[in-house]
């Protein structure tokens, strides 16, 4: 009688841990669905605002692009700076660059020594004979003007209504703000460049340079030859955070099994116009564009999250857009581009710095005139 007793018990605690089992079970799983669900519409909220703050700033550069080509074409606009002298200058020349966009061109001379340029002087202004003797020096400094900038506008306003800004972000302090003169921005009170370049050739009112940072288009103000004996300066000194070279450097860079293919279908297009020789030079190229992490401070302090997912600008705005060089596909995952010679390189870079190209098309949104092709074919020429 005492043996049944204790089976019952025994029967009776083992139904009513199964039972209580059951129940933990049941509120576990109704726990873990609405924090999922939860989740999701946190994330759905997020990439909403994304989405929102991409659009408004796509938006608002848009509209400052519109506001600067405006304000080019009308040269003769009166400033509102009545009392300050003012000196007219015109370009010299205009640059005939790999680089086809403003973004993915290095941000400072000879860290891509293939990147390759044609400076076109205006005949009119610079005869050949200007360029006699140029060919002996192996650099020249090329002084320019930073004509992408979506703030021209402010160059015609009165200093107290140009809302100039005298601190800007820093890619190597991580978008840490210093004042506009202890940094190298394009966007300056006067927006002028300082550049050096390699000297390759002198042909007629052409000059052709190697390790270049210009884009393509750019207005030239003045070049000036290269002297080690008094523009280099032994014991110079710089900020600490200057030579933090691992700051813009990525770990790797990589190529997937289907970009060579790729490559070799955009090469039978573009072969009689690229500045190149081969699709090999021109991959070497990439690699040593993309040795530098080309992605705005916005791009890079964004999160490596393969859930979010970006909504592309349109690429025919590429050229001025630093934001529109990314885009998100259907996994999510973000995807920048790189714009050379003609090309449209898509890429993506993991949270660790490597980068993978994935495979190359020709660029809708940029197109060789016929005097553009004679010089990159004249480059070719020399270069044999």
């Amino acid at each position: 009688m005492s043996s049944t007793r204790y089976s019952i018990l025994a029967l009776a605690l083992a139904t009513l841990f199964s039972a209580s089992s059951a129940i933990s079970f049941y509120i576990w799983k109704k726990n873990l669905i609405e924090w999922d669900s939860k989740m999701k519409e946190l994330q759905k909220s997020l990439n909403s605002a994304l989405e929102k703050c991409a659009a408004e700033r796509q938006g608002r550069i848009r509209a400052q692009q519109a506001l600067r080509k405006a304000v080019v074409a009308q040269p003769q606009a009166k400033s509102e700076n009545l009392d300050i002298p003012s000196y007219p200058m015109a370009p010299i020349g205009i640059v005939q660059s790999c680089f086809s966009t403003r973004n993915g061109t290095p941000r400072q001379p000879l860290l891509v020594p293939l990147a390759r340029a044609c400076l076109v002087f205006d005949s009119t202004r610079v005869p050949p004979a200007s360029l006699e003797g140029l060919e002996e020096y192996s650099h020249c400094w090329i002084i320019y003007v930073f004509h992408l900038n979506t703030d021209l506008e402010k160059l015609w306003k009165h200093p107290s209504k140009s809302k100039f800004k005298a601190k800007v972000r820093v890619p190597r302090l991580k978008g840490g703000r210093l004042g506009v003169f202890a940094t190298r921005s394009p966007h300056r009170p006067c927006p002028i460049g300082l550049t050096v370049a390699k000297v390759e050739a002198v042909q007629g009112n052409m000059l052709l340079l190697s390790g270049v940072d210009l884009v393509d288009g750019t207005p030239v103000l003045d070049i000036k030859p290269y002297l080690p004996y008094c523009d280099s300066i032994e014991g110079a000194v710089v900020p600490n955070w200057v030579m933090l070279d691992s700051m813009l450097s990525v770990a790797s860079v990589g190529f997937s099994n289907d970009f060579s293919s790729s490559l070799l279908d955009c090469w039978k297009s573009v072969e009689k116009k690229s500045l190149y020789s081969s699709p090999d030079e021109l991959k070497s190229l990439v690699k040593q564009a993309l040795s530098w992490d080309i992605r705005s401070v916005s791009q890079r302090n964004r999160p490596h999250n393969n859930l979010l997912k970006i909504g592309s600008g349109d690429a025919s705005d590429n050229a001025s857009d630093l934001d529109d060089s990314q885009d998100g596909e259907a996994s999510g995952e973000l995807i920048y581009h790189l714009i050379l010679d003609g090309m449209d390189f898509s890429y993506k870079i993991d949270g660790n710095g490597n980068v993978m190209v994935k495979e190359v098309h020709i660029s809708s949104a940029i197109s060789f005139g016929n005097e553009k092709r004679c010089n990159f074919l004249m480059w070719k020429d020399e270069l044999k």
